[in-house]
């Protein structure tokens, strides 16, 4: 219940400030938010990253709902148990399904994010979500991962042992 409730914390916090931005923002406009650092400007991206397979709407529902499915199977099977790998998992889930509310609805995704330390795509907070939640998956799984597993194994074992 708990990771449900974070995924839908994440999923608000994405639509909110995407709101916002339509709300207050005519496409290609923009507003300081860190001067000198990071602005606010409305995009509308029709497609993923970069803009890449931009046009693709269908195709991209298609891939984020799979991957958003795979997420979920990882989680419900408890296949990930260790707090950093579900946060990544819990994080990839909140960026995603927020990206997918968009493609649905709207036919593209509204990035906001405009840095100006350097050239850079305008991204919103659901790629923030995505990104940070697979570097946190990338993280997990080559440091952690064996050694949580070898240890609920040996877990498991002795719980067997006591039944």
């Amino acid at each position: 219940m708990l990771y449900v409730l974070v995924v839908c914390v994440l999923i608000a916090a994405d639509q909110a400030l995407k709101y916002w931005t339509v709300t207050h923002l005519a496409v290609g406009e923009s507003t300081p938010f860190l001067p000198g650092v990071l602005q606010l400007t409305q995009l509308h991206n029709y497609g993923a990253a970069w803009s890449s397979l931009s046009g693709r709407t269908a195709l991209l529902i298609v891939v984020t709902t799979a991957l958003i499915v795979a997420v979920l199977v990882l989680l419900v099977r408890r296949s990930i148990r260790h707090g950093l790998g579900v946060a990544g998992c819990l994080l990839v889930l909140g960026g995603g399904i927020g990206n997918l509310i968009d493609r649905v609805v709207h036919g593209y995704v509204v990035d906001m994010f405009d840095l100006l330390l350097f050239q850079y795509p305008i991204f919103n907070l659901a790629d923030c979500f995505v990104v940070v939640g697979v570097i946190l998956g990338a993280i997990y799984y080559l440091f952690l991962h064996d050694k949580t597993n070898q240890k609920e194994k040996v877990d498991d074992l002795h719980a067997d042992g006591e039944n």
